[in-house]
């Protein structure tokens, strides 16, 4: 059996179970540099175990993905949350399930984001891989490095179809 989701816009309210939306907004923002930039903090909270630090990295898509898609794996970080933030415009599709010791197939909630958005999520919560729909696109990533391994993989008994957005 395949269960297909279809991805729902992203706002706070509904991805706050999984992680931060990362986002301006008019109401958070503060003068700096002589007033000539807008600066926004706090957009999200890096999450990490005692024996590691933060990590600022740029990944950059070899392989575009198209949709519909089919996954049968979603993966999690239990030591540290994980960032994604798009470096030029693009849409991103993310497919998340709570941070619980196993994955319920029927639990995967799947988001697009509005172009300027980028997500972090709350540490061991699943989410599926990052995609890209343009080669050469650019993310952004804050996330653990150091110490143990920091990654578990878990197969979906059902394979889910994200469908297009």
């Amino acid at each position: 059996m395949t269960i297909t989701l279809r991805p729902e816009l992203l706002t706070k309210q509904r991805f706050a179970p999984y992680g931060d939306v990362i986002e301006t907004s008019r109401e958070r923002s503060e003068a700096m540099n002589e007033a000539r930039f807008e600066r926004f903090d706090d957009l999200c909270i890096i999450d990490l175990d005692d024996d590691s630090q933060i990590a600022v990295s740029i990944a950059r898509c070899r392989t575009p993905t198209s949709l519909p898609l089919r996954l049968d794996m979603v993966e999690r970080h239990p030591l540290g949350s994980q960032a994604f933030v798009p470096l030029s415009r693009c849409k991103m599709v993310v497919v998340v399930a709570p941070p619980e010791e196993s994955v319920d197939a029927g639990a995967l909630r799947a988001f697009v984001t509005n172009g300027r958005q980028g997500i972090n999520y709350h540490r061991g919560t699943w989410h599926m891989p990052l995609i890209a729909f343009e080669a050469g696109q650019e993310y952004l990533i804050i996330d653990r490095r150091g110490g143990k391994p920091n990654c578990d993989t878990h197969m979906l008994d059902d394979p889910i179809l994200l469908e297009a957005v």
